[in-house]
Formats: structure tokens, sequence, C-alpha cells
């Protein structure tokens, strides 16, 4: 990438406006790769064109990694609305750094308040659209608790095809297995609204907890806990795109 003003790349990465920014680095609060730097005007090379993190550099005690776009995976808690204006709980957007909110980081699709698990989220509005779309069949895995006991009887109805209200056809899972006799693991390819649980209540069960955990080939990082968050790398997003 071409070189940036130092003012110019803390400003890309949701460190305020370019004044605010132009003030911080003036008053000695920031380091690029651990050298101080008061000048706002100072060119540096971002080095992060492909998603892959760049150079570092630090604005008071936060160490940051200038990324071109942020791609973020949140471990979603129940409880939380996938929206800027939460009408009833608070927003997912409360559980990033405000950086994030003012890069217009955005949730890519949804998950119902209730329901938990693998959110994406990002600035890159043609990410956002590939990976919302529904024309894209990207399969998702979701773990499913069920109010009442069932055999395979149950999952051979939902690989069959389920009628959904206003549906003109059937919609059947991608994939359907038992992992316990009130537990499930459910693919889906079409991402429509509260489809998992209509899909469950139209085979005559119902859903009692559901969380997401892959999309495509990305599963959700064990490693995060409810509510925490990290960037998506590289290797993340390959494995998005890896549909095998």
């Amino acid at each position: 990438m071409r070189p940036m003003q130092i003012e110019r790349l803390l400003h890309s990465q949701g460190f305020g406006s370019r004044k605010e920014c132009r003030a911080l680095i003036r008053a000695g609060h920031v380091s690029v790769a651990g050298v101080p730097c008061d000048d706002p005007f100072a060119d540096f090379d971002p080095g992060s064109s492909d998603g892959s993190a760049g150079l570092e550099f630090s604005v008071g005690d936060e160490r940051w990694r200038y990324r071109a776009k942020a791609y973020l995976m949140l471990h979603k808690p129940a409880g939380y609305e996938c929206s800027h204006k939460p009408t009833f709980h608070p927003s997912v957007f409360t559980l990033l750094p405000q950086q994030m909110l003012l890069r217009g980081v955005q949730c890519v699709g949804r998950l119902d308040q209730d329901t938990t698990g693998l959110l994406l989220l990002s600035d890159d509005g043609q990410f956002i659209h590939q990976w919302s779309s529904g024309k894209k069949r990207t399969p998702k895995v979701y773990e499913v608790a069920l109010k009442h006991p069932v055999d395979e009887s149950f999952t051979a109805r939902l690989l069959a095809g389920v009628e959904l209200h206003d549906e003109p056809a059937p919609i059947a899972a991608a994939a359907c297995a038992l992992t316990s006799p009130t537990q499930l693991q459910l693919t889906i390819c079409e991402g429509k609204y509260h489809q998992v649980k209509r899909m469950i209540g139209a085979a005559g069960n119902r859903v009692e907890t559901l969380q997401r955990s892959r999309i495509g080939g990305l599963t959700l990082d064990p490693a995060l806990a409810p509510g925490q968050w990290r960037w998506l790398e590289v290797a993340d997003l390959a494995a998005l795109a890896d549909h095998s």
C-alpha cells in the first residue's frame, strides 16, 4: 500500500476525527513500532491490503495493528440484539471497542436476541453483502436443544423438508444429526427469518436454546467466551469460503 500520514492512519482505524487524531499525536500519546511520534503528517507504510494485520502502533496504553478493513468474529451471548438501535435488549455493538463503532462496523446477517454463537461483523460493504445474501447458499450450522425428546424419524422429516408459512415450497435441512434425544446439529443454507425455529416447530417440536457454531468452513473459536470477539485473520477468511 502507499504510505499514509499517521493522522490519516489513526482516523481510518477509528481513533476519532482527523482533528482528534492530530491532537492525540501532538500530545505525545502515539507511538509507531514502539517509537514515539508527535508529527501528525509523518508518513508510514500501513503494510496491509489483504485483510492481514499491518503496521503496529500504540495510542496511550492501547496497542493496535493497522487493518485496511475490519473483519471480526464475536461469540454472541443471549440477550443482545444485532442492531445499533435495539428495542428491548442491549446492542451487540456495546461488546465492541469504540474504534469499531467509529469505523462503521455492521453485523453480517443477524441472530435473534436469544440465539447465541458465531456472529461476523465488518466495515466492508461488499463482504457484508456477500455473506448476508441467501443466494450464496452458505451452509450455517446450528446446535439445537429441543423441548421434547426425538428419534431419527424427526431428523428424517427435517431432511425431507417441512412446510413453512409464506414459503411456496417445503424447506429441507442441508444436514441434520441427533447428538442426544433432545439435541441435534442442523445445517441450513437459506437464512430465512427465524428459519431454524420455524422448521423445528413445523416438524412438531420446539427450540429451547439455539447456538450457531459454524458459517461456511469457519467455526466459532472455542477460546472465545460469550461476549468476546477477535479479528478474522487471512486463514479464517479462507476457511469461511471453504464449504467442503
